[in-house]
């Protein structure tokens, strides 16, 4: 695990600093560092009212007695989103964006939900219930 996670940490830093060379060579050192911080910022913006939303579905879900599975999926990638829009860059800001994009969202709950099961399947992962 600690190997794939060094890789993947080499080569995400690698296209963040190859998109940042291209980025800054097209449009000029200064407008690249705006536009890292305008996405930054926006990114930041939208964790917060994505957040709150979803905070409040899963409220009204519990209220009424009903399990927020789906909803506490959205948490998560939302959570993920915002991490990925704070680091600098480009590569992961485009990411970011996708899971905390309602639309896009979807496309990370499915494999999310088989990960999570499976972890909870070896043991990795365990919960309790009341």
């Amino acid at each position: 695990m600690r190997r794939w996670m060094f890789l993947l940490v080499i080569i995400i830093t690698t296209c963040e600093f190859w998109v940042y060379v291209e980025v800054g060579e097209r449009f000029g050192v200064g407008k690249t560092i705006f536009l890292s911080l305008a996405t930054s910022v926006i990114g930041g913006l939208m964790m917060q009212f994505e957040g709150r939303k979803v905070l409040g579905d899963a409220r009204a879900q519990v209220n009424g007695g009903q399990i927020p599975g789906r909803t506490m999926l959205d948490g998560i990638c939302i959570f993920i989103g915002g991490i990925l829009l704070l680091i600098p860059g480009f590569v992961t800001d485009i990411i970011g964006f996708t899971l905390v994009f309602p639309l896009t969202r979807p496309l990370y709950r499915k494999p999310l939900l088989k990960w999570i099961s499976k972890k909870m399947k070896d043991g990795s992962i365990t919960y309790f219930r009341r």
